[in-house]
């Protein structure tokens, strides 16, 4: 075991736990928004009770996404696979905080992705990457690598966008003859619905940065085996809550206000139409974006009640930041890589 190795791999966990702390308040804050926005429960109450549902989702959610981003590195483990993961944190934590700054609800998720495929064609070239399309064109069924994680963020959002457009119609329409007594119930009901989203998202996004402890672990010699300790995912979620009380109060406006206005019932919906997305993309093993779902959830629920209410501007924004953010990561990572290389 080299000294030198362990000594980069320590700063490696340190910079996974610093994106798991940004995706805390950044994707994470996505997960109380709308229960805050519409006054189901109070912000306090709701950030702690949703952050203990996440911490619950590292600790028993599985592993199928920390394999899925495992993967898609295709370099041995060692000095060349640190310095790679060093510079694709150091470009998603970048991203992650200028995003946060700016309020938009950008997509943590993305930009982990972008940034250390970046980091792993300037380190070991464009054939190091696990596409995943090769397989795909061959007729293999199992869909691994890039192209997972693309399809995965790609039909999220409109999954998202369409499970709440159904159940705002739905519902909508089977409370017509009921009173304003029936919010009681629905602002009741929320407190389980955010308990699924963020349980479904503590499993899906604190397994991306397992994935890459894990990796660092293995490039310093320091555990032989890919199973993740229960120490890792303790500390992973900690973090995470961590990330809940720390910020995401701009974001959390963004997507709770300035989208559609909210009522109990539009918040109902959302929970549940995300929380159905992230579960079962976190069962396939699909790496995918709680900000992007839940925004997409809250255009559909808009789109199911009164469409011109709806600012699609902010949607038009939303979509635009999602579609740029893996070229742009990979860019800055690419920038990067020659630095942190030079220094490491």
């Amino acid at each position: 075991m080299s000294f030198y190795l362990v000594l980069i791999a320590a700063v490696v966990i340190g910079l996974a736990l610093l994106f798991d702390f940004t995706n805390g308040f950044h994707d994470a804050s996505s997960v109380v928004a709308t229960v805050i926005a519409c006054g189901a429960i109070e912000p306090k109450k709701a950030i702690f009770f949703a952050g203990t549902f996440t911490f619950i989702g590292a600790l028993i959610g599985g592993s199928a996404v920390i394999y899925t981003v495992q993967k898609i590195i295709l370099i041995e483990p060692g000095h060349a696979l640190l310095v790679t993961l060093l510079t694709g944190l150091i470009g998603a934590t970048i991203w992650n905080f200028a995003t946060w700054k700016v309020g938009m609800p950008s997509s943590s998720t993305h930009a982990l992705i972008g940034s250390l495929v970046g980091a792993t064609i300037m380190s070991a070239g464009i054939g190091s990457v696990q596409w995943g399309i090769t397989a795909a064109m061959g007729g293999d069924p199992h869909v691994t690598g890039v192209l997972k994680v693309l399809i995965a963020l790609l039909i999220s959002p409109p999954i998202g966008f369409g499970l709440a457009f159904t159940l705002q119609k739905g519902i909508t329409f089977s409370l017509r003859n009921s009173t304003r007594r029936a919010n009681k119930w629905i602002r009741r009901s929320q407190w389980g619905t955010v308990a699924l989203l963020a349980y479904s998202q503590g499993a899906n996004d604190t397994q991306k940065h397992m994935g890459i402890i894990m990796l660092a672990l293995l490039s310093a010699g320091i555990v032989s085996t890919w199973d993740v300790p229960l120490s890792v995912r303790v500390v992973t979620g900690a973090i995470m809550l961590m990330g809940y009380m720390g910020g995401g109060w701009t974001i959390m406006k963004t997507l709770g206000q300035k989208i559609y206005p909210l009522e109990p019932i539009h918040s109902l919906n959302s929970q549940l139409s995300s929380a159905t997305a992230v579960l079962a993309s976190t069962v396939l093993g699909g790496p995918i974006s709680t900000t992007q779902v839940v925004g997409s959830s809250v255009l559909g629920v808009g789109a199911g009640d009164r469409v011109r209410m709806v600012s699609w501007r902010i949607g038009e924004e939303m979509l635009i930041s999602w579609f740029i953010t893996i070229p742009a990561t990979i860019g800055v990572a690419a920038l990067l890589y020659p630095i942190i290389e030079y220094f490491i």
